[in-house]
């Protein structure tokens, strides 16, 4: 008889996609109850999923977040430094950038954010959304694209093996789907008139989050009837701006 070493391996659903013809709100900064035109949430993974609704998790999946640097202060040998050791900073965020650019460090990396995705999986998300595929724009060219692109293909491959959808974040333009990724949350595509660069691919699989009214308007006119558009502050605070086409 063969014995049974620790608890079983949890078993996951298959994943379910996205779904279209409902709102979304982006409430990172603080949950609130929505209105049931709401079907999709967007919540940090730290933040617990919405009843009844299809709710995505945010893993910052290519940067550290600020209050998180107890952690990486412990795992430095996975923060990007550059030639004078310094670590490499999104000033605007204050966020490091993690160092993709060895096989060895997208694995170790995939494996710590494979841990925070199977938590949203536990806790009962349906997706996730991995924020900063386009770090390397960031990184003065100490990080490559085909490295960021390697990276994700790993987070999505684990996304998808605890049931969860995989939506792409920045890069607008890149084909996702060519990695595996399910949908889109694009920020200020409005904007910068970048939505169409991800319909081109995602079709109505593509959350639009606007932070200016005048930017609100021009997707809501355009991309209103296919997708799910919303006008948020800047901050995400739960008790900011909500507002839907």
């Amino acid at each position: 008889m063969v014995g049974v070493l620790g608890a079983p391996a949890a078993s996951y659903a298959t994943v379910e996609p996205l779904p279209v013809g409902t709102d979304v709100d982006y409430q990172l900064g603080g949950v609130k109850a929505m209105p049931a035109h709401v079907g999709i949430i967007v919540r940090d993974r730290h933040a617990a999923p919405a009843a009844g609704r299809y709710n995505v998790c945010y893993v910052n999946g290519f940067q550290t977040q600020e209050s998180e640097q107890a952690f990486w202060d412990r795992h430095q040998a996975l923060v990007l430094h550059d030639a004078d050791g310094q670590p490499v900073e999104d000033a605007a965020w204050n966020e490091f950038l993690l160092d993709l650019r060895t096989p060895d460090k997208r694995a170790a990396l995939s494996k710590i954010v494979g841990r925070w995705i199977r938590g949203c999986a536990d806790d009962g998300f349906d997706a996730v959304e991995f924020d900063n595929l386009d770090s390397f724009t960031r990184s003065h060219g100490l990080l490559k694209r085909t490295q960021a692109i390697a990276y994700a293909r790993l987070l999505v491959t684990r996304a998808h093996d605890s049931g969860l959808a995989a939506g792409q974040k920045n890069l607008a333009g890149f084909d996702g789907t060519t990695v595996g990724y399910d949908f889109a949350v694009s920020e200020e595509c409005g904007r910068y008139h970048e939505c169409a660069s991800y319909t081109r691919h995602y079709g109505r699989r593509v959350l639009a989050i606007e932070y200016r009214r005048q930017d609100f308007r021009w997707t809501c006119d355009r991309f209103g009837a296919r997708l799910a558009v919303v006008l948020r502050n800047r901050a995400l605070s739960a008790g900011g701006v909500h507002a839907w086409c």
